[in-house]
């Protein structure tokens, strides 16, 4: 199990919120934590110590008038860290191209390929024809609905018709390097994580899976290794205490190597 760091970016800031409180209206979340350091802080924190994998979210809509000041804090922090994040929010196949150009080793990508409630191989294939597939990341951040986690898009706001499965992974699995998945029902509230949702993804052989979503303490730290049978790495926002957290970010860091 990795640790992967993670930058998010709403309204021009870095900060951490509860996932399922994002709303386009009004660029409106409801903060856990808003950081005063910028982008190049924790992309040069993150490339310190080595930490290559991490991601960095834009969580406004490319239309809002802060993905600009978003996109800007982004770049500082690519360039803090030369292919060593991620990045994603609003990548398509025109724009992948720029990102990679300003350092990220690779883009991740749910909306342009979830489109219309359905997966767009015809996207799919735009994108791994601009980066190719080796620099793609599919985020299938999912939410509970009627027994099912289904990928949700849109900032998490808008349900598709896919059920996530150890299945659908494998059928994907050929057009991307690595999935991302938070699972959103518990994103931002650092109240434990989603062990369901951590046994389905547990059941997936193949490309590295990032889980992010609900780690508290160490006790979910140990859950996750156990359930996720210590091959999905994680993620930590809310709890950290680079973000306001009581759980000791060089702590954490030992505890993952183990």
């Amino acid at each position: 199990m990795r640790f992967r760091p993670c930058i998010d970016i709403h309204n021009g800031k870095i900060k951490q919120i509860v996932g399922g409180s994002l709303s386009d209206q009004g660029n409106q979340a409801e903060e856990n934590f808003v950081s005063m350091q910028d982008g190049s802080f924790y992309g040069t924190l993150y490339r310190n110590h080595q930490l290559s994998g991490g991601h960095i979210i834009l969580l406004n809509a490319k239309d809002s008038q802060y993905y600009e000041a978003d996109k800007n804090e982004a770049v500082k922090a690519l360039h803090a860290f030369p292919k060593g994040l991620q990045i994603g929010g609003g990548i398509t196949n025109e724009n992948a191209a720029y990102f990679m150009e300003q350092g990220a080793s690779h883009v991740i990508v749910t909306s342009f390929v979830f489109a219309d409630g359905k997966i767009r191989y015809d996207r799919l294939k735009l994108l791994e024809d601009a980066v190719g597939k080796e620099h793609i990341v599919l985020d299938l951040s999912c939410r509970k609905k009627d027994g099912n986690y289904y990928v949700v898009t849109d900032r998490w706001q808008k349900f598709t018709n896919q059920i996530l499965t150890d299945r659908l992974l494998s059928e994907l699995e050929n057009h991307c390097d690595e999935f991302l998945i938070h699972g959103v029902d518990v994103e931002g509230k650092a109240q434990g994580i989603d062990q369901e949702l951590v046994e389905i993804l547990a059941k997936y052989e193949g490309n590295p899976v990032t889980y992010a979503g609900g780690v508290r303490n160490f006790d979910d730290l140990r859950t996750l290794k156990i359930h996720g049978k210590d091959k999905i790495d994680v993620t930590i926002g809310s709890a950290l205490d680079l973000f306001g957290g009581s759980m000791n970010f060089s702590e954490v860091l030992t505890y993952c190597e183990q």
